[in-house]
């Protein structure tokens, strides 16, 4: 299985290389034959001398001569100092127990062949925490779009990196895209017309707040280094 690299176009890739070894030794314990598939890492938020990268991964083991799937996102923490970065801290998802019954949104996101979801975020649907404006975003989107979901509810920051403000995503109503039509938000040979035409998408299904690499005109849109890497949708709702 190919390990995940830093490709053009990254901000502080060093960063990003930091955090996803980290990951990777937390979950490869010696005693247990496993496989880390790192899906993506992107920020959670990136300043001059700290950052939050998530790493949503998937991880298979054997365990009794059986093929066991899993995986989970973690919130990697990290400082600079000196020019070199260092993990903190790492905080792993917690989606929490599956529902006792979803909605029908979450029923279809859950089975549609175009979304791809890491296992974090499939369990963040199926804990019954995710708002259907998510959803049913997504849903409309993958109307038009294979979308390559990295974080939903657990993974993410309680607060937006930097600041005391809540974020949306603890509260199950935002999404972080990552890849569309199997292109990587963060790669400099995707199309800035793809990119810009899902940012608009996804504003006009609804989204109030609109991040990613490019800044677009409009109340909702923003851009930032954090996002340069992914698109975020946050809803009120």
């Amino acid at each position: 299985m190919k390990s995940w690299v830093p490709g053009p176009g990254e901000i502080q890739p060093e960063a990003k290389a930091v955090a996803v070894a980290a990951v990777v030794k937390m979950l490869q314990p010696t005693e247990t034959r496993a496989v880390v598939d790192v899906i993506d890492a992107q920020y959670g938020g990136i300043l001059s001398d700290s950052a939050s990268v998530l790493v949503p991964c998937r991880v298979y083991s054997i365990r009794a001569n059986r093929l066991i799937s899993g995986g989970t996102t973690v919130d990697v923490r990290l400082s600079k100092s000196n020019g070199s970065w260092r993990v903190t801290a790492t905080h792993p998802a917690q989606p929490g127990a599956p529902a006792a019954s979803l909605s029908a949104a979450a029923r279809q996101v859950l089975a549609s062949e175009q979304i791809t979801l890491p296992p974090a975020s499939a369990a963040d649907i199926r804990s019954g925490q995710v708002h259907d404006s998510v959803l049913t975003t997504m849903l409309e989107l993958a109307k038009t779009y294979r979308i390559g979901i990295s974080v939903i509810r657990s993974g993410h920051p309680i607060d937006v990196f930097g600041t005391t403000r809540p974020s949306d995503h603890p509260k199950g109503r935002a999404f972080d895209t990552w890849q569309i039509n199997g292109h990587a938000v963060v790669s400099p040979s995707t199309p800035r017309s793809l990119v810009t035409s899902y940012m608009q998408a996804a504003e006009s299904i609804g989204s109030y707040n609109v991040g990613g690499p490019y800044q677009l005109s409009g109340a909702a849109y923003f851009s930032d280094n954090t996002h340069h890497d992914h698109v975020h949708a946050g809803f009120r709702t």
